[in-house]
Order: C-alpha cells, then structure tokens, then sequence
C-alpha cells in the first residue's frame, strides 16, 4: 500500500511529517488481536502482544519472527522502564509486572485500597521511574482476552507507581474506560484515552491533563475526538506531534489539536510505537497484523 491510497491528508503540516515513497509493509500475519508494541534498540528487535493467543512475539529487522514468552498470562500493553527493563500490563494476572535481566518476573501493581485491580491495559514510565498505568473492564468482561471476573474496584482508574517506594495511587478516577496514555515530550502533561464507546454511546476522545510536582493531574481538559473507531494507543514525536490508533488506521494530531491527517491500514489499529535506529519508522499493530511505515519524523518515546 502506497501513494496517494495511503494517506488522508487533511492539512498541510502532515505532509513535512511523510515520506511519499514509503511503503505501508505488512511484517507479520498470523494474531488473533496484535497489540503493546515497544521497540527495544539495544537488542534491535520489537516485541508485541497477541492477547488471545497468550503470547508476545519479537520481530527483527532480517524478518524473523518468533514467539518471545508463552504463555504470557494475557499481556496487552508494554513498554520500557528507564533501565530498558520490558513492563508489561497482564489482563490475566490483573496485575502490572517488570521482567528483569535475567528473566523474572516482578510484581509491580495488582491491587488497590485492598481489592483487586480490574485488567491493566496500557502502561508508561516517566523519567523519574514513576510507573503510570490504565485499568479498564476489557481484560474480565469475558474469557477471550483473560479470565471472566466480576470488577472490584468502584471505577476504572489511572494510577501511578511511585519509583521509591512502590506505593501505588490513584490520579484519575473518573473515566468509563481508560485506555491508552503517554506523556507529552517535555512531561509537562500527561494525555489518556477514553475508549468508553467500545461499549458505550459515549466517549471516544483523548484528555490532557497537566503534571503537577511530578505526580498529581490538573486541568483536565479535551484534547481530540478519533471520527472512526475509538483511540486505543498512541505515542508523540519529536515535535509533539500525536500518532493515535483509529478503526481506519493511525491519526495524527497537531499539538494543537487539529486533525493533520491519516495513514491508511486495511484492518483496525489497536497500538503504534515509534522504532527503528533513528526511531523513525512507526510500528503498528493492528487485529492480525504486525505494520510499518517510515516516516520523515522520530518518535519522542525513552530509552
């Protein structure tokens, strides 16, 4: 997929941010829901998850493909910690965990006030190691992509991880699903997705919020609405430029707001990271289907 059938462009800034010639490559065909891609540079490999088949997968620049943990306990969203170790958020576990060096698997997060975490979705660390975290309904409300279980928190919340001590907090407690999150380039902000129309008439946008002291959110606010489908996950780059999944494909988003314009995937997007040596070539998983595409920016994601 290429040329003019491969981007929307709704304002000229998308075009200083694509490559013309650059070719929408189907890498790998064979999940059942591709999601949680993170790119590792030190090892020159992507890893991602194929939730309902319980595995996350590697891929490397040669084209091989293979399969990096199974069973995986039903990881969905991954990314690095500032030690480059791999944190992953485990619907079947309910928990938030840290693979070590030498392959262990840490415990992070797995309750809150006492009563089990619903299902971590999607995960981020910020510089100072504080750990900042999605806990939707996705992952319990049936047996597809974990373990059928009633909810026991009173909402669906964001939390944070604190680096020192490992409490854990709730930041943000008043979204219908949570879902993908990541800081803005210079951390002054944190923005998460509401995918709540996944399951209900209302809302499918992203919601900015200001970070205070490193560790409380003000000033909630709307940032964007995805016009097809609902945001999922998404990564910033340099320029703080938004790439958001979307059912048509990857959404991007000025820093202001205005839709810049689309890359065209031929099945639903769930997850995009940006990768690569220079970090300019985004990854995208979408249902059965590990993609990339380069592109003229780079990603803003560490390490």
């Amino acid at each position: 997929m290429a040329g003019s059938e491969l981007y929307d462009i709704r304002d000229e800034r998308f075009g200083a941010l694509i490559a013309g010639s650059a070719v929408l490559e189907e890498l790998y065909r064979g999940c059942r829901w591709a999601e949680g891609p993170v790119w590792f540079s030190d090892l020159n490999c992507l890893i991602w998850s194929d939730i309902p088949n319980e595995r996350l997968m590697r891929w490397v620049p040669d084209g091989s493909v293979s399969v990096f943990r199974s069973p995986s306990n039903y990881v969905n969203g991954n990314t690095r910690d500032r030690q480059g170790r791999l944190v992953s958020c485990e619907h079947g576990g309910r928990r938030v965990t840290r693979t070590e060096p030498d392959g262990r698997i840490t415990v992070l997060a797995d309750s809150f006030n006492g009563k089990r975490l619903n299902s971590p979705n999607d995960v981020v660390v910020k510089s100072d190691g504080s750990i900042w975290f999605t806990d939707p309904s996705y992952g319990i409300m049936s047996d597809y992509e974990g373990h059928k279980s009633p909810e026991e928190q009173e909402s669906r919340n964001v939390y944070r991880i604190d680096a020192a001590t490992g409490d854990i907090e709730a930041v943000v407690t008043d979204f219908i699903q949570p879902n993908g999150l990541a800081f803005s380039p210079d951390e002054r902000q944190l923005f998460i997705a509401d995918s709540g129309s996944a399951n209900h008439d209302v809302p499918r946008h992203i919601r900015v919020f200001d970070v205070v002291d490193g560790r409380k959110l003000t000033n909630s606010r709307y940032f964007c609405s995805i016009d097809n489908g609902i945001p999922d996950g998404f990564r910033f780059d340099v320029s703080g430029n938004l790439w958001t999944s979307a059912a048509d494909g990857v959404h991007c988003f000025a820093p202001d707001g205005t839709l810049l314009g689309k890359i065209k995937v031929p099945q639903t997007v769930s997850n995009i990271t940006f990768g690569g040596p220079k970090k300019n070539r985004l990854f995208i998983t979408a249902t059965q289907s590990l993609y990339s595409i380069y592109t003229t920016t780079n990603g803003a994601q560490y390490p």
